[in-house]
């Protein structure tokens, strides 16, 4: 035989369901003002006090808050796609997330804190100097792609200019068969190097006490 549920319980259980509701929807808000205060940052840092809008938070907010917030600056750090580096803008990035390091709930004490940002600071200090890594050897593989392929080169141009009776020369990219010798290399260079800057951010986000995706 069914049991017959009180008018107590299905309130009791209402209740708890609108608790859980509410927990979640605090959550959600923190993770909003988190993913906004960051992106107000990357904008004008001077116009962010991220200890301010902490501060205005319930205590089981601020953890979400802080990692949002954290996981918006650190996916600005990505793999450049050309020569131009946004020194400014990097250097600023990393004093937020040293802030936002020294601001984690995960430290029980100032010692804690203090250690935890100078591991912090190194460590992105190490991302940066990868990414300067990067740049260089992006280029040195280029002209070496480059210098391989260029015999190859040479000798269709001279197949070309004796055809034609004028003076030929090969933008090597307008090859397909240099084009996709140097997509695979290349491709291959930026998975490398792309899995190992995922790995660096992903132990900064440890030291930090931040959840890491």
């Amino acid at each position: 035989m069914a049991v017959i549920k009180s008018a107590l319980e299905l309130a009791l259980e209402r209740t708890k369901d609108l608790q859980l509701d509410e927990s979640a929807q605090k959550l959600a808000d923190a993770r909003i003002e988190g993913r906004k205060a960051a992106s107000q940052y990357l904008e004008d840092q001077t116009s962010v006090d991220f200890k301010a809008i902490l501060n205005k938070l319930e205590p089981v907010q601020r953890q979400t808050f802080l990692t949002a917030a954290f996981e918006v600056l650190i996916n600005f750090i990505q793999l450049p796609t050309n020569s131009v580096v946004e020194t400014e803008k990097m250097e600023s990035i990393g004093k937020a997330i040293v802030l936002l390091c020294g601001l984690s709930p995960r430290f029980s004490s100032e010692r804690e804190v203090k250690l935890a940002q100078q591991q912090a600071r190194s460590l992105y200090q190490q991302i940066l100097r990868f990414l300067s890594q990067y740049q260089e050897e992006m280029k040195r593989v280029e002209q070496a792609i480059r210098n391989q392929w260029a015999p190859k080169l040479r000798e269709r141009e001279r197949q070309l200019a004796a055809a034609l009776g004028q003076n030929v020369r090969i933008d090597p990219m307008s090859d397909p068969e240099f084009a996709e010798f140097y997509r695979k290399n290349i491709e291959s260079m930026r998975n490398n190097y792309g899995k190992a800057l995922e790995d660096a951010k992903k132990q900064l986000a440890d030291t930090c006490g931040f959840e890491s995706k």
